[in-house]
């Protein structure tokens, strides 16, 4: 197993398409829509397993000392195989050795329970994502 940044242009295609078949195409939203302003400055992460894309994360640096993880996502067929942990815990090591205690993210409704297994807190219920999903925005401080 190999976690990093995708490097060719195949990777980043994989890399967008797993983030759109996970997190947009169920949700009816158009491709292109698994993209946003901050992935120029985001900071990518992809597992590779035997050469194949199966998580994805991308890690943002929200505010001073404070990194938000977004756009987690894990193949279909890989779920329940710890790949979900084990890219949180690259992004919250990354996070730690950047510098900053805490790590927020939006979590959708039926995510909480996972994240509350990392350690991750709710902090407040926030938004309704494309009018669909229940988000809350969690926390995990260092």
């Amino acid at each position: 197993m190999e976690i990093r940044s995708p490097k060719t242009a195949a990777e980043w295609i994989d890399y967008y398409d797993l983030r759109y078949r996970i997190l947009r195409k169920p949700l009816f939203q158009p491709q292109g829509s698994e993209k946003n302003d901050g992935d120029s400055s985001g900071i990518h992460l992809a597992i590779y397993n035997s050469g194949k894309l199966v998580a994805i994360t991308r890690l943002d640096q929200a505010e001073d000392f404070i990194s938000q993880v977004r756009f987690v996502a894990v193949e279909s067929g890989c779920k329940g195989k710890g790949y979900g942990k084990t890219i949180m815990k690259h992004a919250e090591e990354f996070s730690k050795a950047q510098g900053n205690r805490k790590m927020i993210l939006q979590a959708r409704e039926g995510a909480v329970k996972f994240y509350q297994s990392l350690g991750y807190k709710v902090i407040e219920k926030t938004y309704l994502l494309f009018g669909q999903i229940q988000h809350y925005k969690m926390e995990k401080r260092y």
